[in-house]
């Protein structure tokens, strides 16, 4: 009975202890890892620091703050995505997470980075949420700090997107030569940036335009936008370079500035300035001057110089006037010449006074250069009237034969007349006008004074031979390939003069007399 007894209450008592020990039926005891005890759902994955002090950060600069989290479970934790909300001082990017690599193990440590740049001035705050695997499902930390502006940055804004420079002036200008400049932009965050669009803000008439290829942008990886400023208008011209992005900031700008300030017109140079990749031409003298009390024929040769860098081709050379008696030689500086860099040609005036004074004229140069025309002055004054059938002319033997005017015996039927190649044949009429007209027969007056032309031959006037043919406007002159048309004036005949001083009753009887003597010629 004893012994019984003794075994019923040994049995109570352990059955008493188990049950003070909550012993599973799994056989677990209270002498287990305790970090085993949450097996079954308890633990979680936790921010070994909650609240990290991030430390000051300036302006433009991005510091690297690291966050910890540990694995408290008693089980493996997968990681999810890592959200970021920082203030309005700062821009923040997840730059490493180490915790997302692979399933954290019970009670290991993983770490994440985030970057933190300063875009204004003052304090800073960026929170951090995870999501996991794990009971909570999200663990969150802090992180906060101070910005700091440099020396003149208080109100200065940093983008995402770094524009260098921040800010263009392309200066004052007195022409309208367009400005080039660059921009360079930097992404100078961790993360990829799109270019959705870049574009300048201006006035219409600012005259500001771009260039650019830039879409994306990798950590660090740069591009360039190409301006040009063509001034428009004279004056102040603003504007503003968009960047717009996908960065966290969506923008950046570049402020614009220039100003136009042409010089007041002045008078042209008689020689412009060079122009890279054309010819230029220049005379060596600005003008040419044959002086005063001119009583011979006198000439003047300038030198035309290609001072440029190009070769350049003379178009035409004529006068202003041409009927002052000078002549331009054919020889030397002529139509379709071609000058090479350096390269000159001569340029011979020739001037035979036909009426006494003062003579203004001036020689035009055309040409495919800079400008495009050269003009050359010319002055001088005649003492006396210069009649250049005076002059001796030369006689060369050809196989061409000139039927010279009747009466002339000192020259052969079969010889030609020749007179110097420098002179122009037209510039020897200068001077004369016909002054009586009649269909086979004209009176011309010049500075050898005056003499009868007929129609159908030749006569020698300043040493060229002349084919004379009677016109109803004038008398027409031809050497060679030479045409010169003196027109009459029939305001000044005999036959208007009469009719003029007249009576009503007298007019018929005086215009036919004085026809009749015009006739008569």
């Amino acid at each position: 009975m004893k012994t019984l007894l003794k075994k019923t209450l040994r049995a109570i008592g352990v059955t008493a202890f188990a049950t003070c020990l909550h012993i599973s039926p799994a056989g677990a005891t209270a002498f287990n890892d305790p970090s085993a005890r949450g097996a079954g759902g308890g633990g979680d994955i936790i921010a070994v620091e909650p609240e990290i002090e991030g430390g000051s950060v300036s302006i433009g600069a991005t510091a690297q703050v690291v966050v910890l989290f540990r694995n408290d479970s008693g089980r493996p934790i997968t990681t999810g995505a890592i959200q970021l909300y920082p203030s309005s001082t700062v821009s923040g990017s997840v730059s490493l997470n180490q915790c997302s690599q692979e399933e954290l193990p019970a009670g290991a440590v993983c770490a994440v980075a985030v970057s933190v740049k300063g875009l204004q001035s003052g304090p800073w705050r960026v929170e951090m949420l995870m999501r996991h695997s794990g009971r909570a499902r999200l663990v969150t930390a802090t992180l906060s700090g101070q910005v700091d502006a440099g020396e003149g940055a208080s109100e200065k804004f940093i983008s995402d997107v770094e524009a260098i420079p921040s800010e263009i002036d392309f200066g004052s200008l007195e022409s309208a030569q367009p400005i080039i400049k660059g921009v360079v932009l930097r992404n100078v965050t961790s993360e990829s940036i799109d270019i959705n669009a870049v574009y300048v803000e201006a006035a219409d008439r600012a005259g500001y335009s771009l260039r650019t290829d830039c879409s994306q942008l990798t950590p660090g990886q740069a591009c360039i936008v190409i301006l040009t400023w063509s001034p428009i208008l004279k004056g102040q011209a603003t504007g503003v370079l968009l960047i717009d992005h996908t960065g966290p900031t969506t923008v950046a700008s570049v402020n614009l500035n220039g100003k136009y300030e042409p010089k007041d017109t002045s008078e042209a140079k008689v020689f412009p300035e060079a122009v890279p990749g054309k010819g230029l031409l220049v005379g060596s003298q600005s003008e040419v001057d044959f002086g005063s009390d001119i009583a011979t024929t006198s000439a003047i040769t300038v030198s035309l110089v290609n001072v440029g860098d190009a070769p350049l081709k003379i178009k035409d050379i004529r006068l202003g006037s041409g009927d002052g008696g000078i002549s331009i030689s054919k020889k030397g500086c002529v139509a379709d010449l071609i000058l090479d860099p350096v390269e000159a040609c001569p340029l011979t005036l020739t001037w035979s006074p036909v009426r006494e004074g003062d003579i203004l004229d001036d020689v035009q140069i055309l040409h495919d250069g800079a400008r495009g025309i050269l003009v050359l002055p010319v002055k001088g004054s005649a003492a006396t009237i210069i009649s250049q059938d005076t002059k001796a002319i030369r006689i060369a033997e050809g196989s061409g034969t000139a039927t010279l005017a009747s009466g002339d015996s000192s020259v052969a039927s079969d010889v030609v007349v020749v007179r110097d190649d420098n002179i122009d044949p037209a510039s020897v009429l200068d001077g004369f006008v016909v002054t009586s007209h009649a269909p086979t027969r004209a009176i011309i007056s010049g500075p050898g004074g005056s003499r009868i032309v007929f129609n159908g031959e030749d006569v020698v006037i300043g040493g060229f031979v002349w084919k004379v043919n009677i016109r109803a406007s004038g008398v027409e002159f031809r050497s060679k390939d030479e045409k010169v048309l003196l027109l009459f004036d029939r305001s000044l005949s005999s036959v208007n003069r009469t009719s003029s001083q007249s009576g009503s009753s007298g007019g018929t009887s005086g215009a036919t007399s004085a026809s009749a003597s015009t006739n008569s010629q």
